[in-house]
């Protein structure tokens, strides 16, 4: 990682060619019995769709630069729970490799929570792999608890 001080700010569409670079990051964690060609455009899909709609009320996206660059983002959304309350929730947190580990990811968290609070929101929810230790670990020592569980069964 450089030296370089980590700026977190609103997505601008000239981010969006490195935004979209960091969207292969969100593979880890998918169960290895998907479709490899499958999870990877979906995860290029759903950075793509977040940028296309970032303007877009009760939308936001946040990045991380260093040193003119893009090296992580997250977007956050308002989305309507089952119980009907509306939560903020977070759709894509990605951080370049290069940067893990450096509290870009925790800048870019507080980002959306901050975000969340100004719009008066209790909760912040957001999904991630069950094979994802790594966030997993991460998000728990934020304070994130689990909050549901989807079983899959392969069939054959």
């Amino acid at each position: 990682m450089s030296d370089a001080v980590v700026r977190i700010r609103p997505y601008e569409p000239s981010d969006r060619e490195s935004a979209v670079l960091l969207a292969t990051r969100l593979e880890t964690g998918v169960a290895g019995w998907r479709d490899n060609g499958a999870v990877r455009g979906a995860v290029i899909g759903w950075i793509a769709s977040s940028l296309d709609n970032a303007a877009a009320d009760g939308r936001d996206v946040f990045v991380a630069s260093a040193g003119g660059e893009v090296v992580g983002l997250v977007t956050v959304a308002e989305r309507t729970h089952f119980t009907g309350e509306v939560d903020a929730y977070v759709g894509e947190l990605v951080v370049h490799a290069a940067h893990e580990r450096h509290g870009v990811g925790t800048l870019l968290m507080n980002a959306a929570e901050d975000w969340a609070r100004r719009r008066g929101l209790r909760h912040v929810t957001l999904e991630t792999g069950a094979a994802n230790r790594v966030a997993r670990a991460f998000y728990g020592s934020r304070g994130y608890r689990e909050e549901d569980v989807r079983l899959t069964k392969a069939l054959t």
